[in-house]
C-alpha cells in the first residue's frame, strides 16, 4: 500500500446495505479482500449506533474512489439502501453525530482539506452513494464557527 502524501478531501460513502444490516469494518474488509483488494478501502466506518471504527490506516491511500484515492480520506456510513438495493437515506442520528465529529476532527488534523463531498459528487462517478446530499448535511450543522 502507498502512503498518501497529500490530503485535500474527505469522501463520504455508504455500505449500500439496508437498515437491518449492522456491519462494521471487519465485515467490509472481508468483502473487499474477497474482491482481491489488499485491505478495506475506507479509512473509517461508522456503524448504525454511531461507533466509529478504523479501517485502512489513515496515512495510506484509500481504495474507495479511484479518482481521488491519492488525496482523500474515505468514510463509510453503514446503510444507504432499501432491501431492494435502491438508494435510501436510512442513517441514524447517531451516525450523523459521529460523522460531524469525524469530519471536524479530520479538519483539525489536516488543515489542507478543502472539500467534503459524497462519492456521487466526484466527477466520473455514476453511483447514488452515499444516498444523501453531503453538502446539505454540512450546511445544516453548526461547527462552532470553525470550517466549513
Amino acid at each position: 500500500m502507498i502512503p498518501r502524501t497529500e490530503t485535500t478531501m474527505i469522501v463520504v460513502h455508504c455500505s449500500a446495505t439496508p437498515a437491518y444490516m449492522d456491519v462494521g469494518a471487519p465485515e467490509i474488509k472481508r468483502w473487499h479482500l474477497a474482491r482481491g483488494w489488499s485491505d478495506i478501502g475506507y479509512h473509517w466506518v461508522v456503524r448504525r449506533n454511531g461507533t466509529m471504527e478504523r479501517g485502512r490506516k489513515q496515512n495510506l491511500q484509500g481504495a474507495h474512489c479511484k479518482q481521488v484515492n491519492s488525496t482523500s480520506i474515505g468514510i463509510c456510513l453503514v446503510g444507504g439502501t432499501y432491501e431492494d438495493n435502491e438508494p435510501h437515506d436510512n442513517f441514524t442520528m447517531e451516525q450523523y453525530a459521529s460523522l460531524k465529529t469525524l469530519v471536524y476532527g479530520l479538519w483539525l488534523e489536516y488543515p489542507s482539506i478543502s472539500a467534503v463531498c459524497g462519492h456521487r459528487d466526484i466527477p466520473g462517478v455514476s453511483k447514488d452513494c452515499p444516498s444523501f446530499e453531503v453538502a446539505d448535511f454540512l450546511n445544516a450543522i453548526d461547527f462552532d464557527g470553525a470550517r466549513p
